[in-house]
């Protein structure tokens, strides 16, 4: 018996039976479905979502006129200060953007303290980053002690509140280089470097509480999960459906 030459040829997009153009619309519908499952809500998110400061932007705006013309008070110097510091202690900071507020947060500090307070917070920061270029290991006993006698000390400065999580990095952004003034260059970076680092985009679908969980991330990290599991499930029973309505004997 001669055998046709396409009978065994079998292209998803151009099916010559009937079960496999069925079988490709079926597995055409699931994926446009699986996409704007996932695609469409993440537009939906762009096409919603709104600009929003953290509130230590708005505190750091409201004080940023006078420390820039150098008319702050000390309160004022004490919000500037924290505010710099807080974004200092996020872990995703550019090297160039922690330059800018190194600068900003070491100068306000010593700005703030009184002479006595500024001469031994200065011997302070020099021989704290003398001594940590010194020591590899940071459980080691005297890098402990430094550091937390330096937090203690600066953290009186700026008004920090015993056991604020801010204090354990404060040690590690002041810097003897900038002790004694704030760049210009800096200065100017300072408030779009704050701004792109406490403005985040937000909408209701971010804002809504889902089972503990903010919307946006339970419906990508979890639905999203389910769904493609749904669609596999289903695809099986419509398959094994559209086999039996059509008389496929896949024992043959």
């Amino acid at each position: 018996m001669e055998t046709k030459k396409d009978e065994y040829h079998i292209s998803f997009f151009k099916p010559t039976t009937a079960p496999a153009r069925a079988n490709r619309n079926l597995a055409l519908m699931l994926v446009i479905i699986w996409a704007v499952a996932v695609f469409g809500f993440q537009i939906l998110l762009r096409v919603l979502e709104k600009p929003t400061p953290e509130p230590t932007l708005t505190e750091f705006e409201s004080v940023w006129a006078n420390v820039e013309n150098g008319n702050a008070s000390v309160e004022e110097m004490q919000t500037f200060a924290q505010s710099t510091l807080t974004v200092l202690s996020k872990v995703f900071l550019k090297a160039d953007d922690r330059a800018v507020l190194d600068n900003a947060f070491t100068w306000a500090v010593f700005k703030i303290a009184n002479d006595e307070t500024r001469e031994e917070l200065a011997k302070a920061v020099s021989t704290f980053e003398e001594k940590s270029a010194e020591i590899t290991d940071i459980t080691n006993t005297e890098y402990i002690v430094m550091r937390d006698n330096l937090s203690v000390l600066a953290g009186s400065v700026i008004g920090l509140v015993p056991g604020d999580i801010r204090m354990s990095i404060l040690p590690l952004e002041l810097k003897t280089e900038y002790e004694n003034g704030y760049s210009d260059e800096n200065k100017t970076q300072t408030p779009a470097v704050m701004t792109k680092y406490l403005t985040h985009n937000q909408s209701v679908l971010t804002d809504t509480k889902f089972l503990g969980f903010p919307f946006h991330y339970f419906y990508t990290a979890v639905f999203l999960l389910i769904f493609f599991v749904g669609l596999c499930w289903l695809y099986c029973v419509r398959t094994d459906a559209i086999h039996k309505r059509l008389s496929v004997n896949d024992n043959m």
